[in-house]
């Protein structure tokens, strides 16, 4: 069985040559490949990588930074072991672990293993605490109880990870993203150090791109297969609340009194229409979800086995 390692690196020439031995001396039993996707680097880590393949790499070179989600998905499609691993190009995570993640993945029959950076080696203020709250936010919105979201390190199933659909900055919900797909998932603790050498890519700047996956990661989870149930419940509970609003003014206007400079009477005609344009978003989203699905003859189940005679 083979083993294919996903390491997406952007400027990070200092790392190479480190991480190349770091990934001999741990995989040596395992025939493996390397498959390294340069994300638009532009401090000569492409021509280190060059000077120093071994004879099991494979490089993939982006025409530009596209971020690491997309270099993470290349690389994922280039690969070509029926186990993949993805790993950080920093010496963050240590290559080390991976044999004995696939030894779990064997033992109790999972689809993926990801890791859970113990002893981590990063700031508290800018790094630790922005990193827990993430997390904590995230396993409450979308139930998927993983404790490290942000840990690179992870071993797939082959048709797991070519199945994800990493794109954006989706790469932080993997979990969730597996837990759609239907796989069995666990954690384990894994070695984390400190990054010796170039400089971290990420900063507390980054939150606000998590929050906003986040709503749409929830949004995917729930709603993806029937948008309609969010935009019709949303919807026709706004129609009723102005229909409810404009019938009672027109009673009173009935018997005799003045509606025309009463607020209400603009919360009930906003809130008719709130509810009419939620509801015909829903339909336009349900007709999207059907195109989506027929143009590309995708189906909306995946088939796991199937036992017995066809």
């Amino acid at each position: 069985m083979k083993l294919s390692v996903v390491i997406p690196v952007m400027n990070e020439v200092e790392n190479i040559k480190p991480l190349f031995a770091a990934l001999a001396s741990s995989l040596a039993g395992i025939d493996h490949e390397i498959v390294l996707v340069d994300d638009g680097s532009t401090d000569g880590t492409v021509a280190e990588i060059q000077a120093n393949a071994p004879s099991n790499l494979q490089l993939v070179v982006l025409n530009k930074n596209y971020g690491q989600t997309t270099a993470m998905a290349a690389g994922i499609d280039h690969a070509k072991g029926d186990l993949i691993a993805t790993l950080d190009g920093d010496l963050q995570n240590d290559p080390s672990d991976i044999p004995m993640m696939i030894r779990y993945l064997f033992d109790n029959d999972l689809d993926v293993v990801a890791g859970r950076r113990a002893g981590r080696q990063d700031g508290m203020i800018l790094r630790k605490i922005p990193s827990k709250i993430a997390n904590a936010l995230i396993r409450t919105l979308t139930d998927v109880h993983i404790r490290d979201y942000g840990c690179t390190l992870k071993v797939f199933k082959k048709d797991v990870a070519k199945n994800l659909g990493l794109y954006g900055e989706l790469h932080r919900f993997i979990p969730v993203l597996v837990q759609l797909y239907g796989a069995k998932m666990a954690e384990v603790d894994v070695r984390h150090h400190a990054r010796k050498f170039g400089k971290s890519k990420y900063g507390i700047g980054r939150t606000f791109k998590v929050m906003s996956d986040l709503l749409f990661m929830v949004f995917f989870q729930k709603y993806s297969q029937k948008p309609m149930h969010l935009f019709g419940s949303l919807g026709f509970s706004s129609l009723f609340i102005g229909l409810a609003l404009n019938l009672y003014l027109l009673f009173v206007k009935i018997m005799g009194e003045e509606i025309g400079g009463r607020p209400l009477l603009s919360l009930g005609i906003i809130m008719t229409f709130i509810g009419i344009q939620l509801i015909t978003t829903g339909f336009i989203a349900e007709f999207i979800m059907r195109t989506y699905y027929e143009s590309q003859n995708k189906k909306p189940y995946i088939i796991k086995k199937i036992i017995g005679k066809q």
